[in-house]
């Protein structure tokens, strides 16, 4: 019996600089224009593979959530490798769940990058985004990290320059939002007026998100309807001198961005009372070295391919 081949790797978290929300398409998700960006708050997936006549996959998760995207992403990855084997997989939550910041996304998406690496094999960057399309919308983006457009699902990823890496701050007030509702509540408001000026005005605010200017999130005026406590935060990471501050995906988390460290100190001093995350942006390229530094003792010569290439590759 081998010895399982074992990394502990980080799945980042990412906010949403800009949102916009057209028509229902004809496979019942809303077309979507987003911009993704990745940030330092993080979960932790201590994964190990070894070769094995049949599959098993054990997950201790101290969240016990049920039909667990990391799960269902081993047994994808295994069967596009044509493998089978043991994985066994310790994960740590430290992104608060079904808060808008892609922490089950992530994860699901860290196994389909490190997966390959350990068990030797090669899956393209088309290959994991076909997988990563079939567990979640937000899968693809953090295949690649950075700042990206989605449109589409938010499945169609493009890589944008990159934003300066500004100091920001989570506020996670713990409220459930759920994203079907404000689907639901959002829907009747989509004229098509709305949307054509949408997709113009998406284009001229991506070039000013990357120039550091503020976005927009569709989904913030039926939220704040339904629970007007995050208005109420948004506001006060507004006067506390965040710029942008806005809804990340459909919420509950909010986030603001500051221009230095000394002014995102002052703005955690006003929300000593809420459950808040220091951050900074993260680039692609400080997302590709994060996992480079994480799998380094499984990888290749070349340095710069992604995905990461397994040295094990025959």
């Amino acid at each position: 019996m081998s010895s399982p081949r074992q990394a502990r790797v980080r799945a980042l978290a990412k906010i949403n600089l800009d949102l916009r929300v057209l028509a229902k398409r004809p496979d019942g998700y809303h077309e979507l224009r987003t911009i993704f960006q990745t940030v330092s708050l993080a979960d932790t997936l201590e994964i190990a593979f070894a070769p094995a006549r049949q599959t098993a996959i054990e997950l201790i998760d101290p969240a016990a959530i049920a039909d667990n995207l990391v799960v269902r992403a081993v047994g994808m990855a295994l069967d596009a490798m044509r493998l089978t084997g043991r994985v066994s997989m310790r994960l740590r939550k430290r992104i608060p769940m079904g808060a808008g910041l892609g922490g089950g996304s992530s994860d699901a998406a860290a196994v389909l990058l490190a997966l390959p690496v350990l068990a030797g094999r090669e899956l393209s960057v088309a290959t994991l985004s076909a997988l990563g399309q079939q567990l979640g919308s937000d899968v693809p983006f953090f295949l690649l990290g950075g700042t990206a457009v989605g449109i589409g699902r938010g499945t169609e990823v493009f890589p944008l320059p990159d934003t300066h890496p500004s100091p920001g701050l989570i506020v996670a007030p713990g409220l459930h939002v759920a994203t079907a509702g404000a689907y639901r509540a959002l829907s009747p408001r989509l004229t098509s007026e709305s949307q054509e000026n949408k997709i113009f005005s998406f284009q001229t605010q991506t070039w000013s998100v990357v120039d550091g200017g503020a976005g927009g999130n569709d989904f913030e005026p039926v939220v704040f309807e339904q629970e007007s406590r995050l208005a109420t935060l948004k506001q006060m990471l507004i006067r506390a001198g965040a710029s942008p501050a806005m809804l990340s995906g459909s919420g509950s988390a909010l986030f603001g961005l500051f221009r230095d460290r000394d002014g995102r100190r002052r703005a955690l001093e006003r929300f000593r009372n809420e459950k808040t995350f220091p951050i900074s942006l993260v680039t692609r390229a400080r997302y590709r070295a994060i996992w480079r530094r994480a799998l380094q003792p499984h990888l290749d010569s070349e340095r710069n391919a992604w995905p990461p290439r397994s040295r094990y590759t025959q």
